[in-house]
């Protein structure tokens, strides 16, 4: 039995993470027919829960939680779908706290758990959420410092953007290359994929912010070698 996939979307505040994990889950439950689900964010929960945002000293174990729920959900699932993973943790730590004591362990959390980061791009518009959210002018700190540790960490990346359906359909495009060689009940994600490959153009450039699924993999594989 493969391993299942497990797919983290990370990005600033009120980039939509939460709506396109659950979509996004949902989507490869119709296209594929396998068993997938999503894990939502626990820091959210834990702010409701304490009233109040964490302490520095809070933060460690926030992470290792939200891993620990990864991990829960991913035994009886083929494909799970997470709202962040520790990394997120790790880059509020650097930006509220200045603390940068947490990025080597949450990257390698992330490593051993995740197979796919999808990054959500900065064009939406920021909304109000209670505890969580600062302002619209975090958004592009947070956005550069988790760019930032994934190429440092040489972390596989993709930048999802769009609204509504066309970034679930920019996710979609990211996660099929994963499930090429992965049998599924159905086979509408591999058809959507061909269809894709068959009407893209070629193309050479690497760039640093495209919405180009392969372009940030190619930054990494450059790197590597």
């Amino acid at each position: 039995m493969a391993e299942p996939l497990v797919i983290a979307v990370l990005g600033a505040e009120s980039t939509g993470k939460t709506t396109l994990a659950a979509a996004l889950a949902a989507r490869l439950a119709t296209e594929t027919g396998l068993r997938c689900t999503w894990v939502d964010e626990w820091l959210r929960n834990w702010c409701v829960r304490e009233g109040r945002t964490p302490r520095r000293d809070e933060q460690l174990a926030i992470a290792q939680a939200q891993h620990a729920r990864i991990a829960a959900t991913r035994a009886h699932h083929d494909v799970v779908v997470c709202d962040t993973s520790a990394l997120m943790t790790a880059v509020y730590s650097r930006i509220v706290f200045g603390d940068h004591t947490l990025e080597a362990s949450a990257a390698a959390l992330h490593r051993s758990d995740v197979s796919l980061s999808l990054v959500t791009a900065l064009d939406l518009p920021w909304v109000a959420d209670g505890l969580q959210r600062d302002g619209a002018h975090v958004r592009e700190p947070v956005d550069t410092a988790l760019r930032e540790l994934l190429q440092s960490a040489a972390l596989p990346w993709t930048l999802v953007s769009g609204r509504g359906e066309a970034r679930v359909d920019a996710a979609l495009d990211a996660v099929a290359p994963l499930l090429r060689q992965r049998e599924t009940p159905r086979q509408g994600l591999l058809t959507r994929l061909q269809q894709r490959d068959a009407a893209a153009p070629a193309w050479s450039w690497v760039c640093e912010k495209c919405d180009v699924p392969e372009c940030e993999h190619a930054q990494l594989r450059a790197k590597r070698d």
